[in-house]
């Protein structure tokens, strides 16, 4: 994938200004694809230049205009024909992986430090995908996986009516997200638990 799909994506979500479109990226879009400012308005630039956006000016009582991006219709098409291409199951590269089996030829406890230092960070994501759950989905359909536990009875009922498909799709990533970390954190316990192990050991 490219930024330039996850950013068609948003502003079909959403049109938006470059600076909005940012800070998606911070708070959700950032889930599955990250990017700096700098990075979203240079691109965004290349993207009117090739007529997959249309941009327009928007006025603001108090502050300067703002450039609002809408999908232009090749933009759309762009995104609809990249959906419909397969793509390559990805493949992990593991940095921290590699050096826990090295530690085998060297000290397993040198590592115990930067193990707990990734825990710490997926502890922080995992914590800030919940609030970003907490925030964007407080009321969680029927029929929708849980993310925190098992679906309490005696919760408010689904909202009735059709669903709505780009809600739906969204909360679905953050829930393969959040389940990510967690796998992620039971695993890097495992991991501290092996290398004390094997540090007592020695």
């Amino acid at each position: 994938m490219a930024i330039e799909h996850a950013i068609l994506v948003s502003l079909l979500e959403k049109p938006g200004s470059g600076y909005e479109l940012a800070r998606r990226f911070e708070r959700s879009i950032g889930y599955f694809w990250t990017a700096s400012h700098q990075q979203i308005y240079r691109v965004l630039k290349r993207m009117e230049g090739d007529g997959w956006v249309d941009v327009r000016d928007v006025p603001q009582q108090g502050r300067p205009d703002k450039k609002e991006y809408t999908v232009a219709d090749l933009g759309q098409a762009v995104l609809s024909s990249w959906i419909h291409e397969p793509i390559e199951p990805e493949s992990i590269r593991h940095d921290l992986a590699v050096k826990i089996r090295g530690a085998a030829f060297d000290d397993p406890a040198a590592l115990i430090h930067e193990v707990e230092r990734h825990r710490r960070a997926h502890t922080e994501r995992l914590a800030h995908y919940l609030a970003g759950e907490q925030r964007d989905f407080p009321a969680r359909d029927e029929d929708a996986p849980a993310a925190s536990g098992p679906a309490d009875a005696s919760g408010p009922p689904a909202a009735s009516g059709p669903p709505d498909a780009g809600r739906e799709l969204q909360h679905v990533v953050l829930r393969g997200g959040i389940a990510y970390e967690r796998m992620t954190l039971a695993w890097l316990d495992d991991v501290l638990a092996t290398l004390h192990r094997l540090a007592a050991a020695r």
